[in-house]
């Protein structure tokens, strides 16, 4: 079976990004998937990739990696595509995995195609283009196919392979060091959990009416041990920042739960959170378009509903 390099992120504190185990996912469609590690703990890491099917993990621990931008990771998988001539390379669909699938398009000559949300064999990305109203399948002409995949569209599901580590030497060429990292300032972290990484996203909207009734969406959040979202009505409105935007033009989740809080529903905010397993949603709207998607529904004023709802939980803690 052909081999399928899967382009690793890890999670700021050490461990594996939920995206990676994603790709891996996906990967199992189109080969043996074989992980590309950059920096140190690869051994580390070792069990969790292999959880997931990884059968290699390809470990070049270099400065490099750290000390520059995107360029020599690029460099390091068109040496390995050249190497191992492997069936498609997978990056997660995230700003710097972007951009190393394009610079590693034009090093190895190759088609690439960015934001899909699923690939079968052949390989083929699906795309859910217009917010999810067209569903477009792609393949490309040329090379080694080089696909993005959106984060949070696949599910994660494990399935054991080896994941023998084989170290990869690398040290980046002058022109992959045309940028330098010069400082990384870490953005503080609160007890709520990584957005993209949740299990359970509480989102609020235009319905909140205001960055202070946004309190209300935390409270929830907080109730359940959960993340905290927004659309793009309340991002754009200032209530809420901007990395905490759901949707085609922010952020893609993909949780056990999703609760939409006064948010109408519009195909920009159903793009990034429609594979949700389970949706609530809560809008005083009857004909919300939140509620042809949702699994559970509360037409009523969010203000009234929510601290029932927080109420009700905080009793079925205690």
């Amino acid at each position: 079976m052909a081999e399928v390099l899967v382009l690793a992120e890890a999670a700021p504190g050490g461990g594996v990004k939920k995206v990676t185990l994603e790709l891996l996912t996906a990967a199992r469609a189109l080969g043996e998937p074989s992980v590309v590690w950059t920096g140190p703990g690869a051994e580390g890491a070792r069990g969790r990739l292999a959880e997931y099917g990884a059968e290699k993990v390809y470990s070049a621990d270099s400065a490099d990696f750290a000390g520059y931008a995107t360029a020599p990771a690029a460099e390091l998988l068109a040496r390995l595509v050249g190497e191992k001539s492997p069936a498609a390379v997978l990056v997660a669909g995230t700003t710097d995995g972007k951009e190393v699938a394009g610079r590693l398009a034009v090093k190895t000559g190759s088609g690439v195609l960015t934001d899909a949300v699923d690939v079968a064999a052949g390989p083929v990305a699906t795309h859910a283009n217009f917010g999810g109203a067209v569903t477009v399948h792609a393949t490309v002409k040329k090379g080694t196919p080089v696909i993005a995949v959106r984060p949070g569209a696949v599910e994660a599901r494990p399935s054991t392979g080896a994941g023998a580590v084989e170290a990869v030497p690398f040290t980046a060429s002058d022109a992959a060091r045309g940028a330098r990292v010069t400082g990384r300032s870490v953005a503080g972290k609160g007890a709520r959990p990584e957005l993209t990484e949740a299990r359970v996203v509480v989102s609020g909207g235009r319905g909140t009416g205001s960055a202070d009734g946004f309190g209300i969406i935390e409270q929830l959040a907080d109730s359940l041990g959960a993340a905290v979202g927004a659309s793009r009505a309340a991002v754009d409105a200032g209530w809420y920042p901007h990395q905490f935007q759901v949707g085609q033009t922010g952020k893609t989740v993909s949780p056990q739960l999703y609760v939409a809080v006064g948010i109408s529903g519009a195909i920009q905010h159903r793009a990034g959170m429609q594979t949700s397993k389970t949706i609530m949603a809560i809008n005083k709207d009857a004909e919300a378009p939140i509620f042809e998607i949702a699994d559970y529904g509360v037409v009523g004023d969010l203000f009234t509903v929510v601290p029932q709802l927080i109420e009700q939980i905080n009793k079925r803690k205690g």
